[in-house]
């Protein structure tokens, strides 16, 4: 994050450069509209503070009006900030009508200006996110795509209305379904279609949160909350304020940090670390997992009351092999994707690779099936993808009967082992899956297995 900052006044362009350094804030100081507008054409800027007056007079402001309808044509997303020690009501009002955001007044006081700052920044971010989303929405409505979402089958048609439905609300939503299926695609589908579609969509990976950074990732931290907290620090529920908090992989989440979300579900508030301020959370909240979450509550592993809270309505994305329909209009997408990208000769599936990829079981799901488009584009030496090329192992189906010469000659001990580790890979490593098919605990199998591992 770079803010621009034009002044004639080099004791200002210190001034603002050492105080936005001390909040962590980069900013390029220029001494002249001129130097500016260079600056601005040639670098991405996410603010401008930009003064009105400069050599031609020190009050009319012309020269500053002048360059904030021209920054403003550079780029239509830039908050623009117009500073003046000869401020006017009417200066004011011409600055804004040219495309100023605020109008500050100098000498400025530290507090205001920050929380100005912060403020356009933020909002100039939401802004430019709008437009950018705007204008996809409308490419993929063009192409007969439904947001991100490439499907055809019934089964996605009949999810998506679901969701759209569920969107307009503010309950929670508790999205299910295997690795790869797609659930984050989904969360991020029913926030475009909600009243916050124009706030921010913040997901979180709750298993990738250590104990000691839970709370600062989270909450936010305030300067000096501990030895190391040399800034203040916004935590992930205030970047979702007014939008979409989307914690994935709840399941996750360990039973010492359940307590603190199941209260940021229930009262909507919170403190950040090393604050007593109690702040409120203005946020819909979206979960997924691909776990199991009642046997997880019967393990008492994961809290039963958090799971109501989450659980408002529940969607289950199907896997792939669920809706084979849309095998092949994702393969086609992923490799029109994946041509651009690795400027590859592949255009097309010959019948032999398209037969495969309606033939193969997809464990891997959606995002195996990107990943062996995208392998599969950057092999290819034609313009056809063909069969050899997608590399695919064959003899993967999603459930297969026994084999009994596959157990044959093994002993009771053996024989178990053999039988986890295949309720494991078949359900993609996920253990409470894998026990549920086996008709045990997650807890016993882990026991089974570290029976194996002790000599």
């Amino acid at each position: 994050m770079t803010i621009l900052i034009v002044d004639d006044d080099e004791c200002v362009l210190a001034a603002l450069k050492l105080f936005l350094a001390s909040e962590d804030m980069a900013c390029l100081p220029c001494r002249s509209p001129a130097e500016a507008l260079d600056a601005a054409r040639r670098q991405a800027f996410q603010l401008a503070m930009v003064d009105l007056n400069y050599v031609q007079d020190t009050t009319s402001g012309k020269e500053g009006l002048a360059l904030i309808a021209s920054l403003r044509e550079v780029n239509e997303d830039l908050p623009i900030i117009a500073m003046t020690g000869w401020g006017t009501v009417g200066l004011a009002v011409e600055a804004m009508r040219l495309g100023a955001a605020d109008f500050i007044e100098k000498p400025w006081d530290n507090n205001r200006l920050l929380t100005t700052l912060r403020t356009h920044l933020k909002l100039g971010a939401a802004q430019g996110r709008e437009r950018r989303l705007r204008a996809e929405n409308a490419l993929l409505r063009q192409q007969g795509v439904s947001g991100r979402i490439v499907h055809r089958s019934k089964e996605m048609q009949q999810l998506l209305v679901m969701a759209e439905r569920v969107a307009q609300s503010a309950i929670p939503v508790l999205i299910t379904g295997e690795n790869g299926t797609g659930k984050s695609l989904l969360a991020d589908h029913i926030h475009r279609h909600s009243a916050r579609a124009n706030g921010p969509f913040i997901a979180v990976n709750m298993g990738s949160l250590s104990d000691a950074t839970f709370e600062s990732e989270m909450f936010g931290h305030t300067k000096g909350a501990y030895t190391d907290a040399k800034v203040e620090r916004v935590g992930r529920v205030e970047l979702a304020d007014q939008g979409t908090l989307f914690l994935d992989e709840i399941a996750n989440l360990p039973l010492a940090q359940q307590a603190k979300i199941l209260r940021l579900l229930e009262e909507r508030s919170y403190e950040k670390l090393g604050s007593s301020y109690t702040r409120q959370a203005d946020i819909r909240f979206v979960s997924a997992t691909n776990a199991d979450l009642h046997a997880l509550v019967e393990e008492r592993s994961f809290r039963q009351d958090l799971l109501y809270r989450l659980n408002g309505v529940t969607l289950r994305v199907p896997a792939l092999r669920e809706r084979p329909a849309d095998i092949m209009l994702l393969a086609e997408d992923f490799l029109q994707r994946a041509r651009e990208r690795l400027n590859s000769p592949a255009r097309e599936f010959s019948p032999d690779a398209r037969e495969a990829l309606e033939r193969h079981a997809w464990p891997g799901n959606v995002r195996e099936l990107q990943h062996v488009v995208e392998r599969a584009a950057l092999l290819a030496q034609q313009p056809r993808v063909t069969e050899r090329d997608l590399q695919l192992q064959e003899g993967r189906p999603a459930a297969t009967a026994p084999d009994d010469r596959a157990v044959e000659g093994l002993t009771l001990e053996d024989a178990e082992l053999w039988l986890i580790q295949r309720a494991l890979s078949r359900h993609n490593g996920n253990p409470v899956a894998a026990a549920r098919a086996l008709g045990i605990s997650r807890s016993a199998l882990y026991r089974r297995l570290g029976k194996r591992k002790t000599p």
